[in-house]
């Protein structure tokens, strides 16, 4: 059981985030006995792990907030999805399709999949197919839903009757000639059906109407009933003030709309909601991860190579900082995961609560004796050629026969990724090291060392051995570039396990013959 004098020391961010909201937010929490927390997602392109990543980090201040307050909470997850599609995404088939519908809404634009009836909805349905995987408690809203249902007409009204105030906000932050044809109200086209940005010409505030110059010609439109839709940045103020939105998280480069947004609420007479900027998710070429581009790692990639669990540790982790997001990650943060659980056995209560696993479990972590790292795993995949997870198995307990498979539910899991892992991202990247004579040499005297080594020694006292051997064949001042040396040759790769663990595993005969096919093969 957590104590709360914990809970007033711990820093874990979800905790900060958590008290802040309660804090900044009280009067309007009181008054309506709920928090709404928001996460917003732009249907214009695949869904991505950002998108995720916003959702899963929420969830972890609603699971910190349980621990704070009784009063109920609601995650609302909201698709812009009557956005105009301003440009192509990549990575999607029948370009032409969505070429001859660039600039109309997404929920009108048909879907290049066939699946749906429009790109929008497939964008949604993968989105929240997503996260069900993942078991999150939220609330799906449509942008095209509360437009043309009515919800937004009471805030769009007000933003009419503050129409002058708002563009005394936004238009300074424009250059000269988008001044001239700024409107916050987009108006749909009926003869294109595409979403326009045209300048007013005329208001009626009594009809809700508005008269734009659309190239010279006269359109008018009333702002209700889905006719218009807002311009990002006061769409996003109208969201929070309709919504009563308590808490929203948002990247980066969205910091200055949030300050606009926060100035627009206000005219509206709200207050903002409590805000939490993160840092960018980037490919492994140090670029942001686009929707539009589909570069860096997939939500269906990772769950094919890691568990669900070690996907949300990783967005725990470090939010304020900017995080490379790419295939290679994923056995980094597995063997991190791991490394977290264990020590959560003999941490105490406060420190529990700084352990990533406390917040992406809920508080319930889950405790199994480690048998390996990931990446040791791994090399065992490699080494033992195992092409299924039976076969993995049976060579594991062919070393380690008093293990029970039952017993370790998560490490079974493993297994299977890490084949799957090793065949479609380790394996291509292998570069095997050619030794020079001095160097084959030297790793022929450790062969000859484990000749002289029995099945009973511990991996500590194999360890001693083969840094003796490294002593004893020109590697006394530097013992890392020996083990660097051992893994270019046999792992094809600068790191690889301890190897006196390794070798306890796979077992003496095994190595030998592994460290002299290597000599030969390269």
């Amino acid at each position: 059981m957590i104590d709360k004098a914990d809970i007033d020391k711990t820093n874990a961010w979800p905790f900060v985030e958590a008290k802040k909201l309660l804090r900044e937010r009280s009067e309007n929490i009181k008054k309506k006995g709920k928090i709404i927390l928001q996460t917003g997602y732009g249907p214009s392109g695949l869904p991505h792990i950002g998108t995720f990543g916003e959702v899963a980090r929420t969830s972890m201040v609603v699971n910190a907030l349980n621990y704070l307050t009784d009063v109920p909470k609601e995650i609302i997850t909201f698709s812009d999805d009557m956005d105009g599609l301003r440009k192509i995404p990549e990575n999607v088939p029948n370009q032409d399709l969505l070429k001859k519908n660039l600039h109309k809404p997404l929920t009108v634009v048909p879907d290049p999949f066939g699946k749906f009836s429009s790109f929008g909805e497939h964008n949604n349905e993968m989105l929240k197919e997503f996260l069900n995987k993942f078991n999150f408690n939220y609330k799906f809203v449509s942008s095209t839903d509360l437009y043309f249902n009515g919800f937004f007409n009471d805030s769009l009204k007000i933003i009419l009757e503050n129409l002058n105030e708002i563009m005394n906000i936004i238009l300074p932050t424009l250059g000269k000639d988008r001044q001239k044809t700024y409107s916050p109200f987009l108006p749909i086209c009926p003869d294109t059906g595409t979403v326009l940005e045209i300048p007013i010409m005329e208001i009626d505030k009594k009809k809700f109407k508005v008269v734009f110059d659309n190239k010279g010609k006269q359109l008018e439109k009333s702002i209700l009933d889905g006719n218009c839709k807002l311009q990002w940045k006061v769409d996003w103020a109208m969201r929070w003030f309709a919504l009563d939105v308590d808490f929203e998280m948002y990247g980066k480069d969205l910091i200055e709309s949030a300050i606009l947004s926060t100035k627009i609420i206000k005219v509206l007479g709200k207050k903002n909601p409590s805000g939490f900027s993160y840092e960018l998710f980037l490919d492994d070429k140090g670029e942001k991860i686009s929707k539009s581009k589909g570069n860096g790692i997939t939500i269906d990639e990772w769950l094919n190579y890691a568990s669900p669990e070690s996907l949300s540790m990783f967005m725990y982790q470090n939010p304020k900082r900017a995080k490379k997001l790419y295939k290679e990650i994923v056995s980094k943060t597995v063997d991190e995961y791991f490394d977290f659980m264990e020590k959560s056995r003999t941490q105490n209560k406060l420190q529990v609560l700084m352990n990533p696993l406390w917040h992406v479990h809920n508080g319930e972590i889950p405790h199994e004796n480690s048998i390996m790292s990931f990446s040791m795993l791994l090399n065992l995949v490699e080494t033992s050629n195992a092409d299924s997870k039976d076969l993995l198995w049976k060579f594991i307990k062919k070393n380690k026969p008093d293990i029970n498979i039952n017993k370790y539910p998560i490490f079974d899991q493993l297994v299977e990724y890490a084949i799957k892992y090793f065949n479609e991202v380790i394996k291509k990247n292998k570069i095997y090291k050619k030794p020079n004579e001095i160097e084959i040499k030297a790793l022929n005297a450790l062969v000859k060392k484990l000749e002289q080594c029995n099945e009973k020694m511990t991996p500590e006292e194999l360890q001693t051995e083969i840094y003796t051997v490294g002593k004893e064949n020109g590697y006394k001042e530097n013992l890392r570039d020996w083990f660097k040396l051992i893994y270019q040759v046999v792992f094809g790769d600068e790191n690889g396990p301890r190897m006196g663990f390794f070798i306890s595993f796979f077992g003496l005969a095994e190595t030998r013959n592994l460290i002299k096919k290597k000599i030969n093969d390269v």
